[in-house]
């Protein structure tokens, strides 16, 4: 019977194995550090190379109004930009302000629904990077309340 040692000396040896050869997906392993260290909407949309974020109706964010649990709040969010290249999720007082990143290519639908924590209230933001750099923006705000009372 393999050991948990075994098991996991057996999965380090294949994953140097696909490594080696080439077939992990790079962009996996990519980390901006910039971006993820930023403090501002603004300072993560220059980390992914784009100018400071204007609003725009192209981008879409649907959040709650008020979330009973931090740890747990649905976010749905996206944009009708077609020369859109990547879209960001940003939380402007969370302890990191990106909460996620996606690079858009044309066979991708660039519409989004995850569960992200938060510290507290907060505005939330939606950045949608195009091509040529120029950065728009959705905003909303969540209320983090105890029981979800607004207080």
């Amino acid at each position: 019977m393999p050991t948990r040692r075994d098991t996991l000396h057996h999965g380090l040896a294949v994953a140097g194995l696909l490594a080696a050869a080439g077939l992990l997906p790079r962009t996996a392993l990519a980390f901006n550090k910039a971006a993820f260290e930023a403090k501002s909407v603004a300072e993560a949309a220059k980390a992914f190379g784009g100018s400071v974020p204007v609003e725009s109706k192209d981008v879409v964010l649907t959040v709650p109004e008020i979330a009973e649990n931090g740890a747990v709040v649905q976010m749905t969010f996206g944009t009708t930009l077609p020369e859109a290249r990547q879209l960001l999720l940003l939380v402007e007082r969370n302890p990191n302000v990106l909460v996620a990143q996606f690079e858009l290519s044309e066979s991708l639908e660039p519409n989004f629904s995850l569960n992200a924590k938060m510290s507290q209230s907060s505005d939330v933001y939606a950045v949608a990077i195009a091509r040529d750099g120029k950065a728009f923006f959705a905003r909303r705000e969540v209320r983090v309340t105890l029981g979800g009372c607004g207080v």
